[in-house]
């Protein structure tokens, strides 16, 4: 593994493995298959990627679109790594010489599509070939029961007939249990070790909001976030290109993608989302499998998805540099009526609205909704996030530890065979035919919640369900499961906390964001080093990201490197990168830094020459002619001036009850608000100067 950890560093210029990535490279390093269960931006590639680097032979890599496998071939290679593809979009000259490249040991890692793979030709490739391991990327569109089925990912169970000594590792972002056993199944797995690592993405906040003005929540919200790159899904090609329209019509740099668009038309909109061209992009779910676009900040869905599992893996989209990112969720009835329709002509309805069931209990809920998604792919999270709507304002809850074991005992007595509404008519102890016929009513907690009515031990179900008490066996009638930790309900080892029904809001707020003055002081170096980075991928025709990540810049802009060790110690900058950019960006820190330390000295000295006049006992309207500026400026170089230790009397500019005020104020917010803030609470009645002035004066006075 030190080994490992060379490569990890030499070529992706990081220091260390993320949880899971070391015990999966072992493994496969051992022989052994696997099953890798991450969420995306969670590191699945370099867990294949690090094994191919190190062994003997070449990697085949199994890729499902043209676009993805160009995408990570072309960060891969600006890491310094030898991989190429082979696909239908190549000629037969260009895929001749890869093949002999091959041969001659040039290629590390092979990346092909599904069907390539079980082509005759391709097989034949294979026998000549050293092939050291197979990775199956995006391994969920091998089952039925994944949400992107792909028929000829089932081909390739051949994989492991014809070669048995070679490691198969499939890799999946969203997979529930009865994906991850058709997976294994399907590929014929020779017992693989399963790697499933959190499936939490603490970085991407959660919001629902009623789907209504979706237009004007969408345009505050983008306006809120200028300069930043997002997906917003749409159910329909025409949503599609409506909204797309009206955006472009109200200054907004955005396009559409979606099936109906020539092949050349799609390929050319999504080069431009990749290469910032375009930075909003308004698309069917046909987009975004293909982009490994690591700054993507945002996603919002104009309609509900059809399932968690879409919905978990779209918003996955945002953020996979690990830093902060947006998701959005617009709610309708009419949305669920489209998915009806569309389910009605489905094989597998049954299943199908099930899951759309679950998305809309998601929806519907007034618990943290991150509990929610990790209870659905088998995770348990004990605290509260902090990171969702709810969180952020959280309706009121109640000891329901009572409530939760009698649904969870009548659940054991009925032999988890039966779905909610049976588990509800026994709790309620209906007289209906079928509870009656089935001896239902002898069961011991027959009629032990008649005193609570069927409407709420439907939302109290809905919550347990939620909160990952119970789970729904969708193959077996939906029947309803007990979970590890409702079994320490049951016996006395957990409480439940349930939230009121009563407390229950209808319509989720938006809340705006609010920058931190640290965050907006940040954001001058990260600009000037965004448009390097944009300059430079635009004179050698890349993606700005296959320079450097947000998280890397970011990590520029905090740790502000000046040297080659020190640049090198930036997560992100391996050696090839730092040969290609590393100066560049060095000197543009210099730059920017030389530039601030200018601005600060004259920021000095016009501050002193202020000083000056204030002494000589010019009043602040005279001090402002003669300097040629604005009073409010004055105002504000003698409240930084009095915060410096300046003999000022500030009072001379407020009055008593001016300085209550603002106090009040002040402590009101923590202290912690900016002067537009505390403007703003003060409905405007002081002047803006003054309360500058006020929050100087109690600063200082706090310090005394």
């Amino acid at each position: 593994m030190s080994t490992a950890k060379r490569a990890l560093k030499k070529y992706f210029g990081y220091d260390k493995f993320r949880p899971l990535q070391d015990e999966v490279i072992q493994s496969i390093l051992e022989g052994e298959d696997a099953l890798v269960i991450m969420p995306t931006g969670g590191g699945k590639s370099l867990c294949y990627q690090i094994p191919a680097l190190m062994m003997e032979g070449v990697a085949i890599v199994v890729s499902p679109l043209i676009a993805l496998m160009k995408d990570q071939v072309e960060g891969l290679q600006a890491n310094g790594v030898k991989a190429g593809f082979l696909n239908s979009s190549q000629s037969t000259q260009v895929q001749n010489e890869i093949i002999e490249d091959i041969h001659e040991g040039k290629i590390k890692l092979l990346y092909v599509s599904p069907e390539k793979l079980v082509s005759q030709e391709f097989y034949y490739l294979l026998l000549q070939l050293k092939v050291n391991l197979f990775a199956v990327d995006e391994a969920h569109c091998i089952s039925v029961w994944g949400h992107d089925f792909r028929p000829e990912y089932s081909k390739m169970a051949y994989l492991k007939k014809q070669f048995p000594l070679v490691p198969v590792v499939a890799l999946t972002a969203t997979a529930d249990s009865l994906t991850q056993k058709d997976i294994i199944n399907q590929l014929g797995l020779n017992e693989p070790k399963r790697f499933l690592s959190s499936f939490d993405r603490p970085n991407l906040s959660l919001k629902v909001a009623p789907g209504k003005d979706k237009f004007k929540s969408i345009l505050g919200f983008l306006r809120q976030r200028p300069h930043q790159s997002g997906i917003i899904y749409c159910l329909s090609r025409k949503a599609c290109e409506g909204l797309s329209e009206k955006l472009r019509n109200s200054g907004v740099n955005a396009s559409y993608y979606h099936a109906g668009l020539s092949p050349e038309e799609r390929a050319k909109r999504q080069e431009d989302f990749i290469n910032d061209d375009i930075p909003i992009i308004c698309a069917t779910i046909a987009f975004g499998m293909g982009i490994d676009k690591s700054n993507v900040r945002w996603v919002i869905h104009y309609n509900l998805p059809r399932n968690i599992e879409s919905y978990y893996q779209e918003i996955g989209r945002a953020g996979r540099d690990g830093l902060k990112a947006d998701t959005l969720l617009f709610y309708s009835f009419s949305d669920v009526i489209v998915h009806r329709k569309f389910i009605e002509e489905s094989a597998l309805k049954e299943v199908s609205n099930a899951k759309l069931e679950r998305i809309q209990q998601f929806c519907d809920a007034q618990i943290c909704r991150r509990k929610i998604l990790l209870s659905y792919f088998g995770e348990h999270l004990e605290e509260d996030c902090g990171n969702c709507d709810v969180c952020k304002d959280p309706p009121k809850q109640f000891d329901g530890t009572l409530i939760a074991q009698k649904a969870l005992s009548a659940i054991v007595r009925l032999k988890e065979q039966v779905a909610a509404g049976t588990v509800i008519d026994v709790l309620r102890g209906s007289s209906r035919q079928e509870v009656l016929s089935k001896g239902y009513d002898k069961v011991k907690t027959y009629g032990a919640g008649k005193d609570v009515p069927h409407q709420d031990w439907q939302q109290y179900m809905l919550q347990l369900l939620n909160l990952g008490y119970i789970s729904v066996a969708y193959d077996e009638g939906n029947a309803l499961k007990l979970t590890e930790q409702s079994r320490e309900v049951l016996f006395g080892e957990r409480m439940v906390n349930l939230v009121h029904l009563a407390s229950m809001k209808s319509e989720p707020t938006i809340k705006p964001i609010v920058k931190t003055t640290k965050q907006e002081a940040r954001e001058g170096l990260f600009e000037a080093l965004r448009k390097l980075r944009l300059q430079i991928s635009r004179e050698e025709n890349i993606p700005p990201y296959l320079v450097f990540s947000d998280a890397t810049l970011h990590e520029m802009v905090d740790e502000k490197p000046t040297s080659e060790f020190e640049m090198k110690m930036i997560s992100g900058v391996g050696e090839r990168k730092y040969q290609l950019y590393g100066e560049f960006f060095i000197n543009e820190i210099l730059e920017f830094e030389q530039k601030k330390n200018k601005e600060a000295k004259k920021s000095s000295q016009s501050f002193y020459e202020t000083y000056e006049f204030y002494k000589q006992g010019y009043s602040v309207d005279e001090i402002a002619q003669i300097r040629k500026v604005n009073p409010v400026t004055i105002y504000s170089h003698l409240a930084s001036l009095y915060e410096k230790g300046a003999d000022i009397d500030l009072t001379e500019y407020l009055n008593p009850s001016e300085i209550e005020q603002i106090e009040s104020a002040y402590y009101s917010l923590n202290k912690t608000s900016s002067v537009k803030d505390l403007h703003l609470f003060l409905k405007e009645d002081i002047e803006y100067y003054k309360v500058r002035l006020g929050i100087s004066y109690l600063k200082v006075l706090s310090s005394c």
